[in-house]
């Protein structure tokens, strides 16, 4: 019996002694990235999608660990479904016009409240409670964002579409978001615009991550959504892309539907000076240390060449 029980002792131990050498293997192959990626600044774009059963924890994780290794992480983040069921439990009535919500007065309130609200405050929240310490805002804030009304054509052909008080950025103050940095705080931005009479304007999120990233010279932009990345015909993953080829495909159809506003924002990005933009599924526990910290990556990557 006592031989039975130091056998069973010697075979748990030597089950902890594995998961501690795969734990060191792990960390000492994340080494050169933390390295590569200290003092520098990346965006990472968190969507509505992803929240709707709350902020993930694994997320609020990787952001502090991001943190921690040394990189400014800035978190921008959409609201798109909390919009929508506010909006509906107010019977405020919603349309659409391709894809695009038409936001008029009493929308654009109802947007703001969710927005720079509710939504920024949860992930702030989940940050803090995760170790880091985050500070929310809005593109209103220190004008972070100035906007102007977007001029959206319709894609039948029918002309210029009026959608109220939907956006685009105009300018970035960068200065707002470096004094934060400096602070050694995690900002959290919500995509509100203010314009130039001071009004207020609903701003696709994506783009505001895009504009930011740029504004900042970031290291990375990377776009949180709930695909595996870029597909080729076949379905299969594309990892890395061109400038160049990713306009191709987009033009050969390979790319199409939602993912074209989310290829044009990273495109734009890299073109604006971000050294690459990376579209990676949100889902994944963990998925941006994947990406970040380990060799193969996670997503598709863009880059200038």
């Amino acid at each position: 019996m006592m031989a039975l029980s130091d056998d069973t002792t010697q075979d748990r131990n030597l089950r902890v002694m594995a998961r501690w050498r795969s734990t060191a293997r792990v960390l000492v192959e994340a080494l050169p990235f933390i390295l590569k990626y200290d003092g520098k600044t990346i965006v990472v774009k968190y969507g509505g999608h992803a929240m709707e059963g709350g902020v993930s924890e694994h997320f609020a994780q990787d952001i502090v660990l991001m943190k921690q290794t040394g990189i400014d992480p800035v978190v921008v983040h959409g609201g798109g479904p909390q919009i929508g069921a506010m909006l509906k439990r107010l019977s405020i009535p919603s349309s659409f016009v391709d894809g695009l919500r038409v936001t008029d007065q009493a929308a654009i309130e109802v947007v703001e409240m969710v927005l720079a609200g509710s939504i920024n405050k949860q992930i702030v929240s989940g940050i803090n409670a995760a170790g880091g310490r985050a500070v929310g805002l809005s593109g209103k804030d220190g004008n972070l964002v100035i906007a102007r009304k977007l001029e959206h054509k319709s894609a039948n052909g029918g002309g210029t579409v009026d959608l109220g008080f939907v956006g685009e950025p105009e300018k970035i103050t960068p200065e707002v978001l470096r004094t934060i940095i400096a602070s050694d705080l995690i900002p959290v931005i919500a995509p509100i615009g203010v314009g130039h009479k001071g009004e207020t304007y609903n701003i696709n999120a994506d783009t505001v991550a895009g504009a930011v990233s740029g504004a900042l010279t970031a290291e990375r932009l990377i776009l949180l959504t709930d695909v595996e990345g870029v597909l080729d015909r076949e379905g299969k993953l594309i990892q890395r892309l061109s400038v160049h080829e990713a306009r191709r495909l987009i033009e050969n159809g390979t790319i199409s539907g939602g993912m074209i506003p989310k290829i044009e924002t990273a495109v734009h990005a890299v073109e604006q000076g971000v050294k690459a933009a990376v579209i990676l599924d949100g889902r994944i526990p963990h998925v941006l240390m994947l990406e970040l910290f380990t060799e193969h990556g996670a997503g598709t990557m863009i880059t200038a060449e």
